[in-house]
């Protein structure tokens, strides 16, 4: 497994931005917190339902949020969150780029 930083994308369809409130209020250690591992995250609307584009350190720190804390989570069920599992892709970053011009090339 690599150490290098670790995007998921997860795609709620017909998911909104109330759903998705109360979802990462249940997931995240607090309001503006991210939680162990993670590095970026950003969410919104998109067709057909909501977008949420997080980044790990590694594919492990994703996995341990992933099966200690997000998926048990959701299946506990979340008052007002989303109700059904998203459409979820992975991939390790091999390139980030931040606003600042400086381009982070990973392998």
């Amino acid at each position: 497994m690599s150490t290098s930083p670790y995007a998921i994308v997860h795609f709620f369809p017909g998911g909104t931005r109330e759903q998705y409130e109360a979802s990462i209020a249940a997931v995240h250690p607090g309001p503006e917190q991210l939680p162990a591992g993670q590095i970026y995250h950003a969410a919104g609307p998109s067709e057909g339902g909501f977008t949420i584009t997080a980044i790990h350190d590694s594919q492990a720190s994703w996995e341990k949020f992933r099966d200690d804390t997000l998926l048990p989570t959701m299946q506990a069920g979340i008052p007002g969150g989303f109700t059904s599992e998203p459409v979820t892709t992975g991939f390790p970053v091999v390139n980030l780029v931040t606003a600042q011009g400086r381009q982070i090339v990973l392998t």
